[in-house]
This record gives structure tokens, C-alpha cells and sequence, in this order.
């Protein structure tokens, strides 16, 4: 493992190399967490030899044109065409957590649906009461009706996600207390907590979490180590972390020491 002075010394050659790096790159090319390539940047700036931007860092003196621009949120189909093994993976792993009789959220997301479908494909659950605010979610489980009862929380439809947020939306959720909480998320880091990018839909997520007598994230290697807008909640108010292969040691092993049960899907689930 490099020192952080070689570290900083090879972030500041690619950054002249290719005027603009992020943190992930860092943290793969180095083999530290994103958390550490953060830091290293944030210590670079303070010695005046970058500047920071969102999901990185460019030379001191770049233009704006060298920051990244602003990325499109994807739709629920765009981000449903990515990584869809590893997301099925956790799905089975998630849904072998579930018992007959067991009161559930499903958060929206492509994970999520992953979890539903995992859900349907188990012919011994019988008796479950399903709370969503997903509607392809809702879609996916009607047909399991009434072996599932299927619960849609209500309240303003996101377009291009298929999810309902506030106003409205944390009416119902006020009202329950489940068993078990699936919550998907754009970030998962051990310092800043679990994380989203859009904040009403935060807000939904973190009414879940209060509502729910066991609280697991489910989340792909590429949340690990991220950090985005809308805090949900911190590592300490989540029971597990349901994740995949991919998902770098060092990082993992973070979470576990911040108190978080991290398990691990595989082909093998």
C-alpha cells in the first residue's frame, strides 16, 4: 500500500495529465477507499495545488470548462440496464432474509425491484404485507396477490422514476411499524452514512427507516464510498448492508467496524 505522500504525489501527475480525476479513480488506482481519496485531495487543496469539485478535483487555476458537467439523473430504465447481475444477486441474498407472516417496506429502485422479484420467485413465503412507494415495484408484486399484500404509500409521482414522494407520501408510513425495511440509496459511506441524490426522495427513505423495526440498505459495489445530497440516515441506524462481490475489502471492512453487517452476494447466493 502507498504512503500518503506517494499517493498525493501520483494524484497531482494524473491530474496534470488529464487536467480533471475523481475520486473513484483515485481510490482504484491506489487501492484505498474513497474516503482516503477524498482526504487526499482535500489535503492537496489545502496546500494550494488543486481545487476541489464535485466528484474530484482539477488544477488550481482551470476554468470552469475543466469541471465535469452536471450528470443527467438517469430514468429508472436507464439505471435498470446497469450492473443487472450484481443487483439480482443481492435481490436473492435480501429476499433469503425474509420470513412467512413478516410486515415489509420496499423502497423504490432498481435494487429493489430485484428484492420483489427475488420475493415472488420464493413459493414458501406466504402471508406478507408489502408497503411501497415504487410503483414498478407494485407492479411487479400484484400478481402475487393475495399471497402478498401489497401496499402503495400514496403521494406525488416523480416522472422518469416511478416513485411517489411528499406531498402525502409520508402519510401512511407515520401510521406503520414493519417488520423489515429494504432501502435503496445512492451512497453508503462509513463516516457521512447512507445517502441520495435527490431530497424528496431522502425524506421518504428516512421515514422508512424511523418506521421499521430492522433497517437494511441495499446497495451495488458503485454506492460504496460515496457521499451525495440527502442524508437518509447514519451507518448506526441501519441493521445490514446487503452488497456485491465487487465491493472493495478495505471499505467493507469500515462499515463493519462503524457497526453495520455487511453481507455479500454472489453467484453463489
Amino acid at each position: 500500500m502507498l504512503d500518503a505522500t506517494r499517493r498525493r504525489a501520483l494524484a497531482v501527475d494524473l491530474l496534470a495529465e488529464r487536467g480533471f480525476v475523481r475520486v473513484a479513480e483515485l481510490s482504484d488506482a491506489f487501492g484505498v477507499t474513497p474516503v482516503t481519496a477524498r482526504a487526499d485531495l482535500d489535503a492537496l487543496e489545502r496546500d494550494g495545488v488543486v481545487r476541489r469539485v464535485h466528484g474530484g478535483a482539477v488544477p488550481v487555476g482551470a476554468g470552469t470548462s475543466a469541471e465535469p458537467r452536471p450528470q443527467r439523473e438517469p430514468s429508472f430504465e436507464e439505471a435498470l440496464a446497469a450492473s443487472v447481475v450484481p443487483k439480482q444477486q443481492i435481490g436473492e441474498l435480501a429476499a433469503s432474509m425474509v420470513r412467512s407472516g413478516q410486515s415489509l417496506i420496499l423502497d423504490v429502485g432498481t435494487t429493489t425491484l430485484q428484492v420483489a422479484k427475488a420475493l415472488r420467485a420464493r413459493s414458501d413465503l406466504e402471508d406478507l404485507t408489502i408497503f411501497t412507494n415504487g410503483l414498478s415495484i407494485a407492479l411487479e408484486l400484484e400478481p402475487e396477490i393475495p399471497r402478498f399484500t401489497v401496499v402503495v404509500t400514496g403521494g406525488t409521482l416523480r416522472p422518469r422514476q416511478h416513485s411517489l414522494v411528499h406531498p402525502l407520501a409520508g402519510s401512511l408510513l407515520d401510521e406503520v411499524h414493519v417488520d423489515l425495511a429494504f432501502i435503496g440509496c445512492n451512497g453508503v459511506d462509513p463516516e457521512r452514512g447512507v445517502t441520495n441524490a435527490n431530497l424528496p426522495e431522502a425524506a421518504v427513505k428516512a421515514l422508512m427507516l424511523q418506521a421499521a423495526a430492522r433497517a437494511v440498505v441495499v446497495a451495488d459495489a458503485s454506492k460504496l464510498g460515496e457521499v451525495h445530497l440527502g442524508r437518509i440516515g447514519s451507518i448506526d441506524e441501519f441493521d445490514a448492508l446487503v452488497t456485491d462481490a465487487a465491493a472493495p475489502p478495505v471499505l467493507l471492512g469500515e462499515l463493519e467496524l462503524a457497526g453495520l453487517d455487511v453481507l455479500v452476494a454472489s453467484s453463489a447466493s
